[in-house]
């Protein structure tokens, strides 16, 4: 059984940074494409950050340049380095983990998320 579980959420104050983790088990994280959404209420989940399994990574304007998307496949851990926090970076924060199976068709799993609260 596949599962993912993020950590590292918590209250910071605007300007400072964070790390999140996401652990993955029962399979290889080496497979998939990764990925970083996050989600406020009343909001869709928005894409923030990918990296592939060939390690290309990719993010969303609004976090380049404070954001930065690591994979460990030996640990079998993505990470989300965040610096320069803003009040609206407020959110639920997911990882995802996306690839495509020649007998199942996509497969696509995501954490519980992890609450990140940016305030004064």
């Amino acid at each position: 059984q596949v599962q993912l579980v993020e950590s590292g959420g918590g209250l910071v104050q605007p300007g400072g940074s964070l790390r999140l983790s996401c652990v993955v088990s029962g399979t290889l994280l080496s497979r998939y494409d990764m990925g970083w959404y996050r989600q406020t209420p009343g909001k869709s989940r928005e894409l923030l950050a990918g990296t592939a399994s060939g390690g290309s990574t990719n993010y969303v304007d609004s976090v380049k340049g404070r954001f930065a998307i690591s994979r460990d496949n030996g640990k079998n851990t993505m990470y989300l380095q965040m610096n320069s926090l803003k009040p609206e970076d407020t959110a639920v924060y997911y990882c995802n983990a996306r690839r495509m199976s020649v007998v199942r068709g996509q497969l696509d799993y995501w954490g519980q998320g992890t609450q990140v609260t940016v305030s004064a």
